[in-house]
């Protein structure tokens, strides 16, 4: 038996104790072009900061989760999901005796490849990409992080360490397909570097800021479902899992609706949290690991829902495709801006002039596949307001997201 015990269930509220297979427990395996430490900021602080204050994270304010920005100043965005996603990640952590650093910088770094327009943004780049390639926001996250940012003298990307590549890779699991695009970026970044084990588990950080991106986006998609009025309470009351906490809420008239799902979605939160670490702590009382390695290699994976939660979820998560992700008036807008995406990459494509300068210059002279990737690497670091701007101005004619 380890030093870890309970693996966290005798902490007190609020108290860090990282245990032997956290991240940190071992020194970092670097970075891909060297560079001092930071006298003040442990590597995966610096990853997080580093992330922060890069122009993709920034961007992350004007595009799609779910509802586009005019639609209301309420509904949630790319950045105030990615926040939600990294306060989550952060407690599961603690509670775990993970590092909650690197758990942050993944959580804070999963979405930075998306497109504006969320999933109908992705959703037409992959298919306008398809003879080129195609197109995912994962692996485009990982080039964003290692080649698309460029703020240093000394490098492209940010130059993240080993461990944040790694989680960022494969926070969805272990990387089998040699087709999957993921793997191709991994591959590239292998090269003259070294392994990102594509094969073994993700740290136990990388999957609960996996987890965390499920348990925020599920809860806050019902809270922007209940406020766009594609929802209501009495709907989710058989749903599973929520149901349970919409039945047992208070009844009245005079009941504020607004204070009503904010219960909602609080006390789903906080029972999802309590289930991961339940099922994690029985997880690694089994594995019983000793290094975070041990964690990567084990047989399954160690942060986990329990299996009558993760069932419901999925139930949960239908029900949300259904009611909400393909409802008449989300669909709407997204076949629109699904044409939006469609057409500028068109207009790049056939017309070289119409990219702004940095990026007219950089597709210069490409074969038809580089110069594809490169315009679809503009289109994808748009925001949505942004993307909205030029189509008016390629086309003198702004769409109607509405």
């Amino acid at each position: 038996m380890t030093d870890t015990a309970d693996f966290g269930a005798s902490l007190a509220p609020g108290q860090r104790r990282p245990a032997r297979y956290a991240a940190s427990a071992v020194p970092s395996r670097g970075r891909r072009f060297p560079e001092p430490d930071c006298p003040s900021r442990s590597p995966f602080q610096r990853d997080r900061d580093r992330i922060l204050h890069s122009t993709a994270f920034r961007r992350l304010i004007h595009k799609t989760q779910v509802f586009v920005f005019h639609e209301g100043d309420h509904y949630r965005t790319r950045l105030t999901h990615s926040l939600e996603v990294a306060q989550i990640a952060r407690t599961i952590s603690r509670q775990l005796r993970l590092d909650e650093d690197l758990a942050e910088a993944l959580a804070l770094a999963h979405d930075l490849g998306h497109p504006p327009f969320g999933h109908a943004g992705e959703r037409a780049l992959d298919r306008i990409m398809a003879a080129f390639g195609g197109f995912d926001h994962n692996a485009q996250s990982l080039r964003v992080v290692t080649a698309l940012e460029r703020k240093y003298l000394d490098f492209d990307g940010l130059n993240l360490t080993w461990e944040t590549l790694e989680g960022l890779a494969k926070h969805n699991g272990p990387l089998a397909d040699e087709r999957d695009p993921v793997l191709k970026v991994v591959r590239r970044l292998e090269d003259g570097w070294q392994s990102l084990e594509a094969e073994r588990w993700a740290s136990g950080e990388a999957q609960a800021a996996a987890l965390a991106d499920d348990i925020a986006y599920v809860s806050h998609d019902i809270d922007d479902g209940l406020r766009a009025n594609l929802l209501s309470l009495a709907a989710l009351a058989d749903v599973p899992f929520v149901g349970e906490i919409v039945r047992s809420l208070p009844q009245g008239a005079h009941l504020d609706g607004s204070r009503l799902t904010y219960e909602v979605t609080r006390r789903m939160i906080t029972r999802l949290i309590h289930d991961v670490v339940q099922e994690s702590r029985r997880r690694l009382a089994a594995l019983d690991p000793a290094t975070p390695t041990d964690v990567m290699a084990a047989p399954q994976v160690t942060v986990a829902f329990s299996e009558r939660v993760a069932g419901d979820l999925a139930s949960l998560k239908a029900f949300l495709m259904e009611r909400v992700y393909r409802s008449r008036r989300v669909m709407g807008v997204m076949e629109e801006a699904e044409a939006v995406v469609a057409r500028l990459f068109a207009r790049y494509l056939a017309d070289e002039g119409a990219l702004p300068g940095g990026w007219r210059a950089a597709q210069a002279g490409l074969a038809d596949r580089a110069r594809a990737r490169v315009i679809a690497d503009f289109v994808a670091g748009m925001t949505d307001r942004y993307a909205i701007a030029e189509h008016a101005r390629l086309f003198d004619a702004a769409p109607e997201l509405r």
